[in-house]
């Protein structure tokens, strides 16, 4: 029988000093690890998020080790919250060495993963990202593999397909049916985008 997943819970610290905890799951010898950025913490959203908590439970299975977090209690426009995700990817890249690292995030928190700017970070791979509604330029050109709503109420694919297209190493995959809050679907579409996520990486290799 395999070892188990080992799971703990984190805490430590942004650059600017903000206290910040986390979830810390890592897979028998891993292939790969990923932060997962939550969606926008002025509307609820934490690292106990729906979507998130599936993306977390669905990736060690895969291989890849997964830490999420919660971005600082005080909310900074997204300034201070890409200083939790680059601290988060410290603190993984220390925790589980010599692997690709992936930078994940649903909707805001794609945003937060999308804009950055590690040459650490292997790939980046964003569900919902609302990148109609995006104007800072994406971080460090990585493969990105970017999922959307059919409809998503934010950013639809007639909208995003044509943004990701514009961008080196990025692919764009539908989830079908969905909308952007994926109610009721967040089991179903986290093993979906797993699956997605580990063919797109085996493509890579």
């Amino acid at each position: 029988m395999s070892a188990p997943t080992k799971t703990s819970t984190i805490d430590f610290a942004a650059a600017d000093g903000t206290a910040l905890v986390g979830d810390l799951a890592v897979p028998p010898a891993p292939r790969a690890a990923a932060i997962v950025c939550h969606p926008h913490p002025q509307y609820g959203g934490d690292r106990h998020n729906a979507v998130v908590s599936a993306l977390f439970e669905a990736l060690p299975p895969a291989g890849i080790a997964a830490l999420r977090f919660d971005f600082r209690p005080d909310f900074d426009d997204g300034r201070g919250e890409a200083l939790d995700a680059a601290a988060a990817l410290a603190v993984l890249e220390d925790a589980v060495p010599d692997v690709p690292l992936i930078a994940t995030g649903y909707s805001f928190g794609a945003a937060i993963a999308l804009a950055l700017d590690d040459s650490a970070i292997a790939a980046k791979f964003l569900i919902a990202p609302p990148l109609a509604m995006i104007t800072t330029p994406p971080g460090n050109a990585v493969p990105t593999l970017v999922l959307t709503p059919e409809h998503d109420q934010f950013s639809p694919p007639a909208a995003s397909v044509p943004i990701v297209d514009s961008w080196p190493m990025a692919d764009h995959e539908t989830i079908a049916g969905a909308d952007h809050f994926l109610v009721g679907r967040a089991a179903d579409t986290a093993r979906e985008a797993v699956a997605s996520l580990d063919r797109w990486l085996s493509s890579l290799a």
